[in-house]
């Protein structure tokens, strides 16, 4: 296994692991795939002030997870919302531990003090990564999503990693 940075060349990739989610679940509220070329923008926007990296097995990406502004005022600088994406057939294989930590370690190195997941409700895979991880519930939204007719909760779950 590799973790690396990503690159533009990795959007056909990541789309494949992305509009999975998309199409067949509440975990993402995009109700549209996503083309190569918007994946291939937000990798741009992203990269410009945050990290996004990738996990290949055997030269294939099967994990990806990237940091984003928490909020646009400067105040909220040191706070980021990180997102991880697996391919749905290595699930349970421990990639999504591996990149994430892989994530919190390089948000770390440049100086973030909280990060945040933001979870689409129930997802028990998502919320026992986050809590082994050592985040902490935070936060819960109610019905404030609407996917495939029905109304979908999302928590909040928080991780100070600075003092």
């Amino acid at each position: 296994m590799n973790i690396r940075p990503v690159k533009q060349s990795d959007a056909a990739s990541l789309c494949g692991i992305y509009n999975y989610y998309v199409r067949e679940t509440v975990i993402t509220f995009e109700e549209e795939v996503v083309s190569e070329e918007d994946m291939a923008g937000r990798i741009e926007k992203i990269t410009s002030t945050h990290p996004w990296f990738v996990l290949e097995e055997e030269g294939e990406v099967v994990a990806y997870a990237y940091a984003s502004p928490w909020r646009v005022r400067s105040a909220y600088r040191f706070s980021a919302e990180l997102t991880v994406y697996v391919h749905k057939d290595r699930i349970g294989k421990g990639f999504g531990r591996q990149i994430y930590n892989h994530l919190i370690r390089a948000m770390e190195d440049r100086g973030a003090h909280c990060l945040y997941g933001v979870i689409a409700l129930p997802n028990s895979g998502s919320t026992g990564l986050h809590e082994n991880l050592g985040f902490s519930k935070c936060g819960h939204f109610h019905e404030v999503g609407f996917k495939f007719g029905k109304w979908i909760d999302v928590g909040y779950w928080e991780k100070i990693i600075s003092v």
